[in-house]
């Protein structure tokens, strides 16, 4: 996106907090700014908040306090069908007494297209889609993968500016899911329409997003773009829910510039980037992620330099998860692909282990759960 277009906000969040009791805040002080043609996934576990923002969007949820404005106009009191907005939801809804191409013409005859302009931009849509043949079926007669991109299409007929997609996925199995992905990425660079996603699984969020939205008990622990959100998580939360991490908890030894000095429980003294650290001597947790683990040989040009020994080799056909033993933790695992993995390595082996200062983060202490 260019620089001119980033000022161009569709959607404004400004303040928005939802409660249903009074009480508790489902959603915080939400402030979020939705650029016009970008794809934005929210994403988070159950409960953190993210399908209430989006369904105050769409206008099924009043906001508590605070605003929602779209292209530069309050919406808190306009009524759903009047926001133009298309919502593609997990079970379809789809009507199953009217066929495929009658369920597509719905949206347009209740907003008064004429006949000849229906019948056009449903043919356009089902070609868009892929579904031309089945254009009398009922929706019956579709796989669950067929119905979903009825419902897609259903959203995008009438051209709204703004799509919304709540777990549209969730019902199909995983070789369709990932290629339901590919679909909806590709449509969406077709068209440039905004698209605001729902979705509890990071892959899918990482895989389809322009920037990605990490919910956690109501409030935006950071937003990004998925490289960098994977790379450079702004904190144990984030490196946590966002791909693989192993955790290393120590103290904060000493703290200069962007680099700090932790040490762990047993001694051992960790060289990490300082991201979220509080004060020397406090409490910090360490995030590296297993592919960026050099094992053997190629540890020895690391600043950070440790042994761990092998527990357990896991085969995922393109590579192979390493447990480790290391500095008294059992569960510290190294990605490697099969083309670089030792042979010779063995269960019960102790090997050098390191990895490069710029891999490691120091961030905020994890409260651990068990």
């Amino acid at each position: 996106m260019s620089e001119a277009d980033s000022n161009d906000v569709l959607v404004s969040f400004r303040g928005v907090q939802k409660s249903y009791d009074g009480e508790n805040l489902i959603v915080k002080d939400l402030n979020l700014e939705i650029r016009k043609g970008e794809f934005l996934t929210l994403l988070g576990p159950s409960g953190s908040g993210k399908t209430t923002s989006l369904m105050m969007l769409a206008g099924f949820e009043t906001p508590t306090a605070g605003e929602i404005q779209l292209a530069g106009r309050s919406i808190n009191n306009v009524p759903p069908h009047k926001r133009d907005i298309g919502m593609v939801f997990q079970n379809y809804a789809l009507f199953p007494h009217m066929t495929v191409s009658e369920n597509l013409a719905f949206p347009l005859s209740v907003r008064g297209l004429s006949k000849t302009d229906i019948s056009e931009r449903v043919k356009r849509v089902l070609s868009m889609v892929q579904l031309d043949a089945f254009a009398q079926r009922y929706p019956a007669q579709l796989s669950g993968g067929q119905q979903q991109r009825v419902a897609l299409a259903r959203a995008l007929v009438f051209e709204p500016q703004l799509v919304l997609m709540d777990e549209p996925l969730g019902a199909l199995d995983k070789q369709l899911r990932e290629h339901m992905q590919m679909e909806i990425k590709h449509l969406h660079q077709r068209l440039g329409v905004t698209v605001v996603y729902v979705t509890h699984d990071q892959g899918e969020a990482l895989t389809m997003s322009d920037r990605v939205a990490v919910f956690h008990q109501g409030e935006i622990q950071q937003i990004a773009a998925p490289r960098t959100l994977y790379e450079e998580p702004k904190n144990t939360f984030v490196a946590n829910f966002i791909g693989e991490n192993n955790r290393l908890n120590g103290r904060l030894h000493s703290h200069t510039g962007d680099r700090c000095v932790v040490e762990l429980a047993r001694g051992e003294k960790v060289e990490a980037l300082a991201v979220n650290v509080g004060q020397v001597g406090g409490p910090v947790t360490l995030s590296v992620r297993p592919e960026r683990v050099s094992l053997n040989g190629s540890s020895e040009s690391c600043v950070n330099r440790f042994s761990g020994r092998v527990a357990e080799f896991i085969y995922l056909g393109d590579h192979v998860r390493v447990r480790l033993e290391v500095c008294g933790k059992t569960d510290f695992f190294v990605k490697q692909p099969i083309a670089e993995l030792d042979t010779a390595l063995a269960v019960g082996d102790v090997v050098p282990i390191g990895w490069q200062v710029e891999h490691v983060r120091a961030l905020d202490p994890l409260l651990e759960a068990n």
